[in-house]
């Protein structure tokens, strides 16, 4: 795998590779939350799915009554009953 000089400079210095390299990170909490950061915008929001663009790709998220407790420019909580998550690259 190629690295790429800001990969290598996160490694350096030792900071959040998230952060150098814009990359989303997830936070899933047991079945029923979960936390995205640094995500770039949201693409479908039904109940049963939500689709998110990031950097990394778009992030699918399906499960039931699936609603979006809080949106920040930074972050997404969305809570729900969640039984898939999916990259689509």
């Amino acid at each position: 795998m190629v690295t790429t000089i800001k990969e290598q400079i996160a490694d350096l210095l030792s900071l959040p590779k998230e952060l150098i390299l814009n990359l989303p990170q997830v936070i899933l909490t047991g079945s029923n939350e979960i936390n995205i950061e640094n995500y770039k915008n949201i693409i479908e929001y039904t109940e049963t799915q939500i689709r998110i663009n990031t950097n990394s790709g778009i992030l699918l998220i399906a499960g039931y009554n699936l609603t979006l407790k809080q949106i920040t420019a930074e972050y997404i909580t969305i809570t729900g009953d969640i039984v898939k998550l999916e990259y689509l690259i």
